[in-house]
């Protein structure tokens, strides 16, 4: 695949030389995350640790334990501080459990192209750095999940307006500071899980919809207990590789060196790869389920109904600086 092929060139010509000593064991680093190993994002975490250890003749190791085996991102999280793992590649809402802000960047409504998420970035990225960092985790690269579309499980099954969702279940990940607001404010009743728990709950009926990117719902094979996907672009799903800073200040130099060159090629060329994926996800998902566009008075309702829950999030789960930056990387 041409996006490995670049992956493992530009990892190839990085020039780093870890000096390890000879009768040194090697070090490992543990990673996690929600992604299945034979995704997209797997695929590119697999050639990063082949990279490392080669780069570093065995001395430097990266472990992934993948498909959520390490639990959700708010275990993660936990792990990491406990020292049982080193790192994660998380979406903002994990990364929220370090830095609240970050998890602005999905804010509904606002993001909805790769250009403004582009905006953002620029604009509150190196905050976002240093607060993360700040809480012991270091960003080694940003990366992207998605843009989210609503998706629904039933025949004839869509969501036209705010309102619709009162009368279904909705899907809300647990860890999630924005999606409760949002629910209060529409009136509807969502049903909290964690990731792992989202399909065996589709399957059953206890859930209904889901709100995420085309790329997550195929990957993580919810897109066969589905009916119906939306046109329209709710928000973006942002996420980064962090590692615990400690651990990693802890490594020798040129081992440093290694992993913050290796990861931030890694994410990078994740980030690239995720918007052709998401793209094409959504394609072939288009062809699979019924696809609909909200009439000019179901886009007035999402519009008006997004920016209140931006209002009440302004007071006080963010400042309304920074929703206001947000925003006006999106254009509003």
């Amino acid at each position: 695949m041409k996006f490995v092929k670049t992956l493992v060139t530009g990892l190839g010509v990085l020039a780093v030389t870890v000096r390890a000593s000879q009768e040194a064991s090697a070090e490992t680093l543990k990673f996690a995350t929600l992604a299945p190993k034979q995704s997209v994002w797997g695929q590119v975490f697999q050639v990063w640790e082949k990279a490392v250890a080669k780069k570093s003749d065995g001395k430097l190791e990266l472990v992934f334990d993948y498909n959520g085996s390490a639990g959700d991102e708010g275990a993660m999280v936990g792990k990491i501080k406990a020292g049982q793992l080193d790192g994660a590649a998380m979406t903002a809402v994990g990364l929220s459990k370090y830095y609240k802000p970050t998890v602005a960047m999905q804010m509904p409504g606002v993001l909805t192209d790769w250009s403004k998420v582009d905006k953002a970035l620029a604009a509150k990225g190196d905050e976002f750095n240093k607060g993360l960092r700040d809480a012991g985790a270091a960003n080694l690269g940003w990366g992207f999940v998605g843009l989210a579309h609503v998706f629904t499980k039933g025949d004839g099954s869509t969501v036209m307006k705010p309102s619709d969702l009162k009368s279904r279940k909705p899907y809300m990940w647990k860890d999630d500071m924005i999606a409760p607001i949002t629910y209060q404010i529409i009136g509807a009743t969502p049903v909290g899980l964690n990731v792992p728990e989202v399909l065996p709950n589709l399957k059953t009926g206890a859930v209904d919809t889901v709100i995420a990117p085309a790329l997550a719902v195929e990957q993580l094979q919810w897109a066969g207990q589905l009916n119906s996907m939306g046109n329209e672009v709710t928000g973006a799903a942002i996420g980064a590789i962090v590692i615990n800073s400690k651990r990693l200040d802890a490594l020798p130099g040129d081992m440093r060196e290694l992993v913050q060159s290796t990861g931030k090629l890694a994410a990078g060329a994740l980030t690239e790869k995720i918007k052709e994926a998401d793209k094409a996800a959504f394609t072939r998902l288009s062809g699979k389920l019924k696809t609909y566009d909200l009439d000019s008075s179901g886009k007035e309702a999402f519009t008006s109904t997004f920016k209140q829950v931006r209002e009440r999030l302004a007071q006080g789960t963010f400042s309304a600086d920074l929703v206001k930056a947000i925003e006006a990387a999106g254009g509003l």
